[in-house]
């Protein structure tokens, strides 16, 4: 069966481009789910989100398309999760948030921002991601990538979202 993952991947230390790059090859190597074809957005340049920081993200959206044996499940959903954290943890040295929970600068960040038109809520995932719609670093490439995309709860698509930020 034909899946779409799509992500957000985003540095603000460092040499940025590269990390990004080396991270979407990452990603797009995955064997689960496996991956078919992987789409990357033009790099959005933004202040970090949710903190005060000198040191800019730059951000690309990712569109896997996957092919997966059976539908999502909550535990495939977690070891997706988990390969992109390990994938996050070889490339990155810094840890993504301060010992409060609170955001910090980071090497890398990679989120994932949906897939396909699901809704799960665990303790440890939120998809469609709970913050897109005020982000417009992820909804700038979410639009470019996957312009018939709309989100499952609210039916609106990354424009629409993008156009009430802005």
């Amino acid at each position: 069966m034909n899946t779409t993952v799509y992500l957000n991947i985003g540095s603000n230390q460092g040499d940025r481009r590269a990390i990004v790059a080396r991270a979407v090859a990452a990603v797009s190597a995955l064997s689960f789910p496996v991956v078919e074809r992987s789409r990357v957005s033009a790099p959005v340049e933004s202040a970090p989100w949710g903190y005060d920081s000198d040191s800019a993200f730059l951000n690309v959206g990712v569109a896997l398309d996957c092919r997966i044996d059976r539908p999502w499940t909550v535990p495939a959903l977690h070891r997706l999760l988990d390969s992109l954290q390990a994938i996050e943890r070889s490339i990155g040295t810094m840890p993504h948030r301060n010992a409060d929970g609170s955001y910090r600068d980071r090497d890398l960040d990679i989120d994932i921002v949906a897939v396909d038109g699901l809704t799960v809520v665990t303790p440890r995932l939120v998809l469609p991601h709970p913050h897109m719609a005020a982000r417009s670093f992820v909804l700038e490439p979410m639009a470019a990538l996957a312009p018939g995309w709309r989100h499952p709860l609210t039916g609106l698509s990354a424009s629409e979202m993008l156009l009430s930020i802005k």
